[in-house]
């Protein structure tokens, strides 16, 4: 590339999953960081019916009210899948080259390893985590019994599948309250709270609009933190953030859609008020789950502080978002690593990953 060249990165977005609105919210943070961080940046979109376009100048991505954005138009596009000329292909024809893709896709058909088996095909720089890791990652049931088989602490948990009869005992070996959620899906969307048999069907019945795979999940009384990875510069080791605690006000029962995204229910603590040992704790688990899972560029990893002191592992996210109150970008920001650099910095990770194996 020659040295007086900008780096054009193409910031995918939107998606085909119920995580479609969010991402579209994170493309509009992740833009403005790229910009201020010196990039040539293109704005894909992706329609909820899959359709890849370059987005229009009047592409929305904040919310307005209660309105989520979303794609819906713009020019489409054809993703060329020859390493020989990778890139994308305009409606007339015309070759648009793109150096490094940053997928801000959350959820399933772009979080799951599916996009990014579309990118190594062609032989494009992304940032991110494999095909595996995003895979693994993405199923909540995948990921725990990876976890667990790396020796890492997680809650009991079961799987079921919806149409399917449910194991018997499940409330008496798991315990009350449960979390019933889609195993593959994010945002805490098709999740609920149970605490009883008669209301267990109902919420696999909810979680199963999103996913016919559903965990259940024992409930871990603690206090809800959240730690940011990020790998390491020029090659070192994976970093971990300082942590940060989420607090759901009275009246929600959990961190749903709602008190993440469309209200003021949820305050957070940035770093997260912990000894300075549960602190070091929740680093070293966050940094041993991302290596556990074979991650690279990023993830955010969200534990339960017990009362006692133990860290117990929740879940890990390979593309966390960057919504503008989403905690992965504030933690660095609070770690001392302001936006612009948080993104130059996986950026500069995906060039040298993909210079790696060329």
């Amino acid at each position: 590339m020659p040295a007086d060249k900008r780096v054009r990165v193409a910031v995918v977005f939107g998606g085909r999953s119920t995580e479609h609105s969010i991402s579209c919210l994170s493309a509009g943070t992740v833009k403005a960081a790229l910009g201020e961080a010196g990039y040539d940046v293109l704005a894909v979109g992706v329609t909820a019916a899959g359709g890849w376009v370059l987005a229009p100048p009047d592409q929305r991505y904040t919310l307005e009210g209660s309105e989520l954005p979303c794609v819906t138009g713009g020019e489409p596009l054809t993703f060329s899948c020859d390493p020989a000329a990778p890139g994308l292909i305009g409606a007339d024809g015309r070759r648009i080259e793109v150096d490094v893709v940053f997928p801000v896709l959350h959820g399933r058909f772009g979080e799951d390893g599916t996009v990014q088996g579309l990118l190594e095909i062609a032989g494009l720089a992304y940032v991110g985590a494999g095909v595996y890791a995003s895979a693994a990652a993405m199923d909540k049931a995948h990921m725990k019994t990876a976890l667990r088989g790396a020796g890492l602490p997680v809650a009991d948990y079961a799987v079921v599948h919806s149409g399917r009869p449910l194991p018997e005992g499940l409330l008496d070996m798991l315990g009350t309250p449960v979390f019933v959620k889609p195993a593959r899906g994010g945002s805490s969307i098709g999740i609920s709270k149970v605490s009883s048999a008669d209301a267990l069907p109902g919420a696999i019945s909810l979680a199963a609009q999103s996913d016919s795979k559903v965990l259940i999940e024992a409930g871990v009384s603690g206090r809800e933190i959240e730690c940011a990875v990020l790998a390491g510069a020029d090659g070192g080791p994976p970093e971990a953030s300082v942590p940060a605690e989420v607090t759901v006000a009275e009246g929600f029962d959990f961190y749903d859609f709602e008190a993440k995204y469309l209200s003021d229910a949820t305050t957070f603590t940035v770093p997260a008020q912990l000894p300075a040992e549960v602190t070091a704790r929740i680093q070293e688990l966050a940094v041993a789950a991302y290596q556990a899972l074979d991650c690279d560029g990023l993830a955010r990893v969200d534990v339960f502080v017990c009362p006692d002191g133990r860290v117990v592992l929740n879940e890990l996210n390979t593309m966390p978002g960057f919504t503008a109150v989403s905690m992965y970008p504030r933690m660095w920001a609070a770690s001392g690593l302001p936006l612009p650099g948080l993104v130059d910095r996986l950026v500069r990770d995906a060039l040298a990953r993909r210079a790696a194996t060329c």
